[in-house]
């Protein structure tokens, strides 16, 4: 499995951001742009506290195994990989709603002096930032689980592929 990238998910946000901020400026002239959930930046929280809850336990819990530290409770593989997976997933649906909101929230700064529209322009700001919350959290959480390197291994040739015919 391979680790995400924060280029990758910023380039997924920048785009769900665009497409976005077009619907919305599409919708609002055709008729009634739909409200922002009050709830998004409240859901979008607790996700980024349980991964960095899930990121804090399991770093301690690797560090005591590392440290031979006496009671130590190992880490089970395939939970470290749950975890990985739960991050990685985690991380790409907040690029897509960071981004969702963020493009929202972009068209909603050209109607600030609407008092229902400001307040939907602050709760747009507050899912982005908690989303950018949840983004972060994942990736610590990925590089927490990162295998160490094994250095006993033999080097692997890096050059251009070589086969004696």
């Amino acid at each position: 499995m391979k680790p995400l990238r924060l280029r990758l998910l910023l380039g997924i946000a920048a785009v769900a951001g665009v497409f976005s901020w077009a619907g919305a400026k599409l919708w609002d002239s055709l008729g009634q742009l739909p409200g922002v959930p009050g709830a998004a930046p409240i859901v979008l929280a607790v996700v980024a506290v349980v991964l960095l809850a899930t990121a804090i336990s399991l770093r301690s819990r690797l560090k005591a195994v590392r440290e031979r530290q006496p009671g130590a409770k190992g880490v089970d593989p395939l939970g470290a990989a749950r975890a990985v997976v739960l991050a990685q997933a985690s991380a790409l649906v907040a690029a897509v709603v960071t981004g969702i909101y963020g493009g929202a929230g972009v068209h909603l700064l050209g109607l600030l002096d609407i008092e229902s529209r400001k307040s939907q322009a602050i709760t747009a700001g507050f899912a982005v930032l908690t989303g950018a919350g949840v983004i972060a959290a994942a990736l610590w959480l990925q590089h927490v689980c990162k295998l160490p390197e094994d250095h006993d291994d033999p080097p692997r040739p890096t050059g251009s592929a070589t086969s004696a015919r």
